[in-house]
């Protein structure tokens, strides 16, 4: 049994702010580890209008389960979309980039939900719109994709040959 606490209340995560400047922003808080899960994992989104937190993405190995908790948006679900709203509960399955999703912010003020997922270790995430993958393994406990021991973002035809580099 963990001695950390099992109740955080949402007012007092820590934030922290990502994105690219453009049209990705947001504020993340950790919650998952802070409570003690091992088998789920938790973040607290908040998008500011007219952006998305992430690009659209497909992990191959980890389900996404949201809850929008305030405002409203579009979800984006491979080629279909889906209006969003306070209250609404929505999945993203694992898979290839069938399952490719995304929510973006589309009303007045902000977008805040949650995010529980499995924290399942290695993951690929593709992302379909720019024809990258993440693989990503050894993800700390305190940390998410980007703070893995192995982190590699490429794209498939920049891959090596098997043999490449292998004398013997």
């Amino acid at each position: 049994m963990t001695d950390k606490s099992p109740i955080i209340n949402i007012d007092t995560l820590e934030m922290i702010s990502a994105g690219n400047g453009k049209g990705f922003e947001s504020k993340l808080g950790r919650i998952g580890r802070l409570i003690g899960m091992e088998k789920l994992g938790c973040m607290f989104h908040v998008v500011p209008e007219g952006k998305a937190a992430f690009p659209a993405h497909a992990h191959h190995a980890n389900e996404e389960f949201y809850i929008i908790l305030e405002g409203e948006g579009i979800y984006r679900l491979e080629d279909k979309t889906y209006p969003v709203m306070t209250g609404d509960l929505v999945s993203a399955p694992a898979g290839g980039v069938e399952t490719a999703h995304q929510l973006k912010n589309t009303g007045k003020g902000e977008l805040k939900y949650l995010c529980v997922s499995t924290p399942n270790d290695p993951d690929v995430i593709e992302y379909p719109d720019s024809n990258k993958f993440l693989v990503a393994s050894m993800v700390p406990e305190d940390g998410g994709l980007m703070k893995a021991r192995i982190r590699y973002i490429g794209r498939t035809e920049n891959s090596l040959d098997y043999f490449d580099g292998e004398d013997q």
